[in-house]
């Protein structure tokens, strides 16, 4: 009988360290992936994209990578407190013609971390080329019907 006590106390005791909410930091992301949608070449290349600490304790976010060099990331460099936003600048080079899907990974102190220390967004879009001008029209010289 003292025996399955004492297993019975351990199970209840594990259980309920287990079942504790984890103390830390948490990065979650308002949007799941930053669409620049169709865009022009060479236009506006910066968008912003909103993290929020979801945690008990700050978020400190040591550094921002893009998977390319096309695709440059600024980050806030002030912790980010529990409950509040802040926003991610993100660089993308707009000179490359065609459709794009990058990868921003997030190394920071957050707890939902993955196995190789970051979180990480995408940032994809359709970079199309300038539309064709059509020459302007000279009155002068263009040839003129029925005079």
């Amino acid at each position: 009988m003292k025996k399955i006590l004492s297993t019975l106390a351990l199970v209840l005791f594990a259980g309920l360290a287990f079942g504790q909410k984890q103390n830390g930091p948490v990065i979650t992301f308002e949007k799941p992936e930053l669409d620049y949608g169709k865009i022009q070449q060479n236009s506006e290349r910066v968008r912003e994209f909103v993290i929020v600490n979801t945690g008990n304790e700050p978020l400190i976010i040591q550094n921002a990578v893009g998977s390319c060099g096309c695709t440059v990331p600024e980050w806030p460099k002030e912790p980010i407190m529990p409950k509040k936003k802040a926003v991610l600048r993100i660089n993308y080079d707009t000179s490359r013609i065609g459709p794009f899907s990058k990868t921003v990974k997030i190394y920071s102190n957050a707890i939902n971390n993955g196995p190789d220390g970051t979180v990480s967004f995408t940032v994809k879009g359709d970079v199309q080329a300038p539309q064709a001008q059509s020459a302007p029209i000279n009155q002068e010289t263009s040839p003129v019907m029925n005079r």
